[in-house]
């Protein structure tokens, strides 16, 4: 596939610049040499151009100008501020309620621009406990957890928008910095089994990867949802296993969840409360992206090379977060 869809380059904005975003935007920069606008919710080191070239913008939905007002005034990038953004990716979640600020607040602004592309980060929650089964982009939608919820509704009103919206529903992401190594090394893992439980899980390159590859896809060659996720949905005792033999390090003991389930937190006991298996083959084979890591076992190696690396050179480990 040629590289027509963003040529000339046009200008990126990818609103919720943390791991994933700031990911992302320095892959499309570097693969299309697009200018690259990122939001946060505080203003970064200075004013305009900072981190890795990129220029930030502050958006925060919540501030006020006027403490003792009834509702928040949101601070945010005025029309001014985006003109000549053609393509947009969003990872930033909604409100517990589903409300999206970046929709609400945002939204009026993105219709005055020449947006060719725009990519909401969602999540595989969306689809509910499937007992294990198998899940495409055609399954019902039938989570009944309040975040998944949130997000299914968010979803809604992204397509309803009149955007040219792709959805891209991701699994648990890990990558560098964001693995079982630190944990593991200092002792802090929990070994949790709980018979027949999976999880899908994907590698934040290859969530760039398929961004960039949808994003370089005809406009009515473009799905309307994607999942992203790697090929080996598998219990988390099986992926902390591979990862403390990588380390070279002993496995703490294993725990029952039935046994420790009532002493697990509601957010702790909602991770393990859906079961499924999420399906790629839309993205692999309907759209043929190649992953760069169809397993959490090449993936972890990579993690590890790089944090090693990072570690030896003195990098942050919360560069990208």
């Amino acid at each position: 596939m040629t590289r027509s869809a963003v040529n000339p380059p046009g200008q990126l904005l990818v609103i919720g610049g943390g791991y994933t975003g700031q990911r992302f935007a320095q892959a499309a920069r570097a693969r299309f040499g697009m200018p690259v606008l990122l939001t946060s919710r505080q203003a970064k080191a200075a004013p305009g151009r900072g981190q890795a070239g990129f220029h930030w913008l502050v958006f925060n939905p919540d501030s006020s100008a006027d403490p003792s007002a009834a509702e928040p005034s949101p601070t945010g990038p005025s029309a001014a501020d985006l003109a000549g953004t053609t393509h947009v990716l969003v990872a930033l979640p909604p409100e517990r309620s589903g409300r999206d600020p970046a929709l609400e607040h945002l939204g009026p602004i993105l219709h005055q621009l020449p947006l060719q592309w725009l990519g909401y980060l969602s999540t595989t929650g969306v689809y509910g406990d499937c007992g294990g089964a198998w899940v495409d982009e055609t399954a019902p939608c039938l989570t009944t957890l309040g975040r998944s919820q949130a997000r299914r509704t968010a979803e809604q009103g992204w397509q309803a928008s009149g955007l040219p919206v792709q959805i891209f529903r991701l699994p648990a992401i890990y990558g560098p910095h964001r693995s079982p190594f630190k944990a593991l090394g200092a002792g802090e893992s929990r070994l949790i089994h709980k018979h027949g439980q999976v999880f899908s899980r994907v590698h934040v390159d290859d969530i760039v990867g398929a961004l960039l590859h949808c994003l370089e896809q005809p406009a009515d060659g473009r799905p309307a949802v994607v999942n992203v996720v790697d090929n080996c949905p598998c219990p988390s005792s099986e992926t902390l296993g591979f990862a403390a033999h990588l380390l070279g390090c002993k496995l703490p003991p294993a725990e029952r969840f039935e046994a420790i389930a009532e002493s697990m937190s509601p957010m702790a006991l909602s991770f393990w409360a859906d079961n499924r298996r999420a399906s790629n083959s839309l993205l692999c084979e309907g759209l043929r992206y190649q992953l760069r890591y169809p397993s959490y076992r090449e993936g972890y190696r990579a993690c590890l090379a790089e944090e090693l690396a990072g570690a030896q050179s003195g990098e942050s480990a919360g560069s990208l977060t």
